[in-house]
């Protein structure tokens, strides 16, 4: 009874030292949280507005000029970037992830794949290690830029990849990650980036009627790639708010459950010694009445 006793206490003890564990976890993740959902909130309408704009002037542009980065062509070779975070303990914040980009090379790349001519570049070292894992041609180059987040080593693999398109090593290019809504909601979404994708018909085909100044080459050429790295890093802005919103949700999650399984344990705790105090007593008892006796 007493070892029983001891293996509760200790249990109790490990159970009590996780959730303290948990919910430092929960308080750093909270914090740099907010600061993460600062940089987004501010950052998205400007990539959106960009996007926008973006759109309009591909679908605007006339027969005789050509854009390298909108050029449409049989795909042959296609890249994913895949977005997902350094580290774990964020729910399946990052299985989803990977999830999603297998499905996409399964549903839209399939042919490719069996020709090994899928690539995948991964931002993140959790993608990185589960897809290399599953056998996918991954690329390790990006994959630390969590550890030195700016827009600048963003735009390095912005630029990489539409060198690389302009170059035709690859004819479609795609961004799987997050989108940040709230601390407990992420939106997984696998977009395209190249070619750059003409304005959508759910806002009625109308195009912008833009007048350009300087030369409309001259202008799009300098535009172009400065909104691509826009986007792209929009993109890395948000899977930084949805791995820490997916963390502090997690660990706030298993505080919870900490909680639950501590009162569990302290009612068998107390039952053990109620039955040991029992056994006790009538030990005592019996052996009066055999002294009486």
């Amino acid at each position: 009874m007493a070892g029983q006793l001891k293996e509760v206490r200790n249990r109790i003890k490990s159970v009590q030292s996780t959730q303290q564990i948990t919910k430092a976890m929960k308080m750093v993740s909270a914090a740099k949280l907010r600061r993460a959902q600062e940089a987004i909130t501010q950052m998205r309408p400007y990539a959106q507005k960009l996007q926008e704009m973006l759109s309009n002037i591909v679908s605007s542009i006339e027969g005789g000029m050509t854009l390298k980065l909108a050029e449409e062509r049989p795909v042959e070779n296609v890249l994913l970037i895949v977005i997902t975070s350094d580290r774990g303990l964020c729910g399946g914040y990052n299985a989803n992830i990977v999830k999603l980009a297998k499905l996409t090379v399964a549903e839209k790349y399939p042919s490719q794949l069996k020709k090994g001519n899928v690539t995948i570049w991964n931002i993140g070292k959790k993608g990185y290690e589960s897809l290399t894992k599953a056998g996918y041609k991954t690329n390790d180059t990006f994959k630390d830029i969590y550890q030195h987040l700016s827009f600048e080593s963003v735009q390095e693999a912005s630029k990489a990849a539409m060198e690389a398109f302009e170059n035709k090593q690859f004819d479609a290019v795609e961004v799987v990650y997050s989108e940040f809504k709230n601390a407990a909601t992420q939106r997984f979404v696998a977009e395209q980036f190249l070619p750059i994708p003409k304005v959508a018909t759910a806002t009625g085909g109308k195009k912008s009627d833009f007048i350009f100044e300087p030369a409309k080459e001259e202008l799009i050429a300098e535009l172009m790639p400065k909104i691509l790295n826009t986007q792209l890093y929009k993109a890395v802005l948000d899977g930084n708010a949805s791995e820490h919103g997916a963390r502090m949700t997690a660990m706030d999650k298993a505080s919870d459950n900490a909680n639950e399984l501590l009162k569990t344990l302290k009612i068998s705790y107390n039952r053990a010694r109620q039955a040991a105090i029992t056994t006790e007593l009538t030990e005592i008892v019996s052996g009066a009445a055999a002294l009486q006796g």
